[in-house]
């Protein structure tokens, strides 16, 4: 199995989910996604890492 770099969008796309999930932790007002990430913190955070993983393991993602 080789590794590839994930694209541009597959990065930035995990670190807006972790980013989130991190503000929310820090007691940062996120109007509109407050609720839902507040209630879905560690689920987001495990999603930007899956994000990434994936886009590690499979080229062109």
């Amino acid at each position: 199995m080789t590794l590839t770099t994930p694209r541009l969008l597959t990065f930035v796309a995990s670190i807006i989910l972790a980013a989130l999930a991190v503000a929310n932790l820090l007691h940062v007002h996120l109007p509109m996604v407050g609720p839902f990430v507040a209630d879905h913190r560690t689920g987001m955070l495990v999603a930007a890492y899956a994000v990434l993983a994936a886009g590690v393991v499979i080229p062109g993602l």
